[in-house]
């Protein structure tokens, strides 16, 4: 809000505190901020963390409005206030427009171009010029010669406000048409300035005999932007929500391509940020996390429970993820950063289950089982404890799904993904890999006896060693100790 003129504790008292008083209504505010100063203050409006979604946008309505209600008790020639909400855009790409012997009007004017191109482009919502210097006319007069002509830097002000005034002339109405009269004395160009007629007493001179009139950019400048080095406009792309950031990045690319080819020799089009490549770049690292997750799996299965069981498991990873993936559309969850990693920590756990579903129905099979009762068997005894296991699990990212705050807004996803993967793993593990188990694992040959699958020599030393740990165990726990101190110790 800006009213020129105005003294530090004018704008306090008459403007900032009536703005303050008036937005402390504001639902699920938080706290309130300004920075005054003679002629012009900034009025800050934070929102509690626990306030997301649709309430956010409802309460800087609630804002605009109640501002809206108050403006006719401000003083006579405040100007505002003007408001600034959209903090929630991101732009997806920033291209700049820069070139050696450009002007900030020729690269703006290419900017245009370029903005009028990309919202054309599905799925854009907005497309920002930013860092052009608008064009402005400078008259200079020095106080010397205004004191011998006897006139003011107000007088010159009125008069240019006059000449450039936009009144009505009226229109001459005939019975077939409708004329409209203009009077053309508008101040279109510099040379129409220099010549424009002002009095000075009793005398009517001409303005530019008293001042210099030139065209310039405005002075300072306002946002400056470089780009290696060479003077640049930026134009920013804010995608519109729900839209497939990479499908617009490839529109737009295609795009500037087309614009790019049509820009006068010298001037560059280059991109500084392509979010739509970053995101590109993190499914990929996804899609590597499974195939390395996958191959992992594949080579602990063959080489612990063979090749047959590993296929089990192989299979069924792909299946949760489709599954999870469907899950993720009905929900509307995107995949974004935040949801692509919690893919990424599901990877290490979905798999669990399944290893030990086909576990179970080999140990069976060697025991003399059949591999119906061998997968019946894997049901039966593992299935409420893997969805204990599971729960338990998925409840360790509660905190992070319900958290009312900036933070859990951003988070949430975590939670979700997480706890979708697993639990479709558990079905997956329960009902999918007993049947699939029953297709591809081999039966063994039926002796009419049952024996322990864990009774072999690796077993038993396995158990021998973990039965001396126990019994020394504070010789153990002392060991451990001693190794985490020198780990400590080499850090």
């Amino acid at each position: 809000v800006m009213w020129p003129g105005a003294s530090l504790e004018e704008m306090q008292d008459q403007v900032v505190d009536k703005i303050e008083r008036k937005l402390q209504e504001t639902p699920g505010l938080d706290n309130i901020k300004s920075y005054t100063r003679a002629g012009s203050a900034v009025v800050m409006v934070d929102i509690r963390g626990d306030v997301f979604g649709r309430d956010v946008t409802d309460a800087f309505y609630q804002v605009r409005k109640k501002i809206s209600d108050i403006s006719a008790n401000f003083p006579a020639g405040v100007l505002g206030p003007y408001f600034n909400d959209e903090f929630g855009d991101t732009y997806i790409s920033l291209y700049a427009f820069s070139g050696e012997g450009f002007s900030y009007p020729e690269l703006k004017a290419a900017s245009k171009r370029a903005r009028d191109a990309a919202l054309r482009v599905p799925g854009v919502e907005k497309a920002q010029i930013l860092g052009d210097q608008d064009e402005k006319i400078f008259v200079d007069v020095s106080s010397k010669t205004l004191a011998e002509r006897g006139i003011s830097a107000q007088s010159i002000a009125d008069a240019l406000a006059q000449q450039n005034s936009m009144d009505p002339a009226g229109r001459v109405e005939t019975g077939v048409r409708s004329v409209r009269i203009a009077v053309d004395g508008f101040l279109h160009r510099v040379e129409d300035i220099r010549e424009l007629r002002i009095r000075a007493g009793t005398e009517t001179i001409r303005l530019g005999d008293v001042a210099t009139v030139t065209s310039g950019l405005i002075d300072p400048p306002d946002r400056l932007f470089r780009y290696d080095g060479r003077d640049a406009v930026l134009l920013g792309i804010v995608m519109a929500k729900g839209n497939n950031v990479t499908k617009v990045g490839e529109g737009l690319a295609e795009a500037m391509k087309h614009l790019e080819a049509d820009l006068p020799v010298g001037l560059r089009l280059d991109q500084i940020s392509d979010q739509p490549k970053v995101v590109e770049h993190s499914i990929d690292e996804f899609f590597e996390a499974l195939v390395e997750a996958l191959l992992i799996v594949l080579a602990v299965s063959f080489l612990s429970i063979g090749w047959r069981a590993g296929m089990v498991v192989a299979i069924t990873i792909p299946l949760v993820l489709c599954a999870t993936f469907t899950a993720m559309e009905i929900l509307g969850i995107d995949l974004q950063r935040i949801s692509l990693g919690a893919l990424i920590i599901a990877l290490g756990l979905l798999v669990d289950d399944a290893m030990i579903a086909v576990e179970m129905m080999e140990r069976k099979l060697d025991e003399g089982l059949d591999k119906v009762s061998a997968a019946s068997f894997a049901y039966t005894s593992t299935a409420f404890p893997m969805l204990t296991g599971t729960l338990v699990t998925t409840a360790g990212f509660i905190p992070v799904g319900f958290a009312k705050s900036t933070a859990g807004e951003y988070v949430n996803s975590l939670f979700w993904v997480v706890g979708i993967a697993l639990c479709l793993s558990w079905i997956a593990a329960v009902y999918f890999t007993p049947w699939l188990g029953n297709l591809i694992l081999k039966s063994r040959p039926h002796t009419g006896a049952h024996h322990d699958a864990y009774d072999t020599r690796f077993y038993r030393s396995l158990r021998a060693t973990i039965a001396w740990g126990v019994r020394r165990r504070v010789l153990v726990l002392a060991i451990t100790f001693a190794a985490f101190e020198i780990g400590r110790a080499h850090v």
